[in-house]
């Protein structure tokens, strides 16, 4: 099984962003490294969902901020490794949503948020076929660790 490795400062700021935008879905784009079944997150890029309607159950990326995030992970030597996003008030499994608008290879991070207060957060690839996601293993590594 693959794993998706990030540290804790990461993951507190993947909360944060998903609290403050309750009860739209909040979203953002990881960028890291991929040894071929560890990525490891090195920096949390928060965007704004950018969705025209349905914000609760639905959101968007900008193309220009993917582009954006894509040049500033190259320019860090880092790749975009995977994106994240929350729902609010449901749990954090892909949607039928999710699954029609998933790319493959990417990371797929969902953080339920449950009145405001974060609940659980998985993270999911999308198969091979495009018939499904998988779940990944999270790994959360304390902010003092080397990676």
């Amino acid at each position: 099984m693959t794993s998706l490795r990030l540290r804790e400062t990461h993951t507190h700021e993947i909360h944060t962003h998903a609290r403050r935008a309750y009860p739209e879905e909040a979203c953002g784009v990881l960028l890291g490294r991929d040894d071929g079944a560890v990525r490891t997150v090195t920096r949390v890029l928060s965007c704004e969902n950018r969705g025209d309607s349905s914000r609760a159950n639905r959101y968007l990326i900008a193309p220009e901020d993917v582009l954006a995030a894509d040049r500033e992970a190259r320019a860090q030597g880092l790749d975009v490794v995977g994106f994240f996003h929350s729902h609010p008030d449901h749990a954090a499994a892909p949607s039928a949503f999710d699954l029609e608008h998933a790319w493959p290879y990417y990371s797929y991070l969902i953080v339920s948020v449950l009145q405001a207060s974060v609940d659980k957060t998985t993270s999911w690839r999308l198969a091979g076929d495009r018939s499904r996601f998988e779940p990944e293993d999270l790994e959360e590594i304390p902010s003092g660790d080397p990676a």
